[in-house]
């Protein structure tokens, strides 16, 4: 059978337009099996308006941010040491804000660790969860 077979026709009748219609949603659970069978979470669709919206069935990461924020501030800090021996180029160019950019990196990096530390503390101490690790 071809793919026009399973077009939808205004001359065809209830039970046609059912049995078209049923091999549609077969294919497309089909579809869908093997997409979870490949390790791909189960996707729910929801119309709003005119735009279908596919929303993936997925647990959050349990991650606290300390390393994530740990790391970027090292870089940032080793960006800003580095910078150090060019300081003297950077002024004559015109270019010194790499500098205070690589400090408030560095800066703000310090302060986000430790927002991240007391978040994780307090997520731990919560009764019922999980333990982050």
């Amino acid at each position: 059978m071809s793919e026009d077979d399973w077009a939808v026709h205004d001359s065809d009748g209830p039970e046609t337009i059912e049995r078209k219609l049923g091999h549609r949603e077969r294919a497309r659970l089909e579809r869908a099996a093997r997409r979870h069978e490949l390790g791909h979470p189960d996707v729910d669709e929801f119309e709003i308006g005119n735009t279908t919206h596919r929303v993936a069935a997925v647990e959050p990461m349990d991650v606290d941010g300390v390393r994530t924020m740990t790391v970027g501030t090292i870089i940032w800090g080793v960006i800003a040491v580095a910078l150090v021996p060019f300081l003297g180029t950077l002024e004559s160019d015109g270019r010194t804000w790499w500098m205070w950019a690589a400090l408030a990196g560095f800066g703000l990096g310090l302060i986000g660790i430790e927002y991240c530390r007391r978040r994780r503390n307090a997520l731990n101490h919560q009764p019922g969860r999980r333990r982050i690790e």
